[in-house]
């Protein structure tokens, strides 16, 4: 049984940082991503950074480039996402996926690594707000 669980969230003024973490277990494939993912309520779910299980290469969405950092914890089957200087519109829901690699797009994307609904595994999310 395949399991995505997230952790970290919470409240926190602007300016702050925050740590988030996904753990995964029984994914029924070797090489995949990792990604984050935000949605605030009536926005469309936006892409903020994802990493390459295999190679550990990492990318980011613009809006977060240069303050969010993803690293992975091999031994644990985790993956982190330290925000910094947090803004009031990081304020979302933020969903960990794990996905298969398939295909590479060199469109301009917050990951390289196109995402397949049907090889996609969510977690539950995790509510992060940022005051302002």
């Amino acid at each position: 049984q395949v399991q995505v669980v997230e952790s970290g969230g919470g409240l926190v003024q602007a300016g702050g940082s925050l740590r988030l973490s996904c753990t995964t277990s029984g994914l029924p494939f070797d090489d995949y991503v990792m990604a984050w993912f935000r949605q605030d309520s009536g926005l469309e779910r936006e892409g903020v950074s994802c990493i390459s299980w295999s190679s550990g290469f990492t990318y980011y969405s613009d809006s977060v480039n240069g303050r969010f950092t993803m690293s992975r914890d091999r031994a644990n089957n985790s993956v982190h996402l330290q925000m910094n200087s947090l803004k009031p519109e990081d304020t979302a829901m933020y969903y960990c996926a794990a996905y298969r690699v398939v295909e590479v797009t060199t469109q301009k994307s917050f990951c390289p690594y196109i995402r397949r609904d049907e090889s996609t595994f969510w977690g539950q999310g995790t509510q992060v707000t940022v005051s302002s």
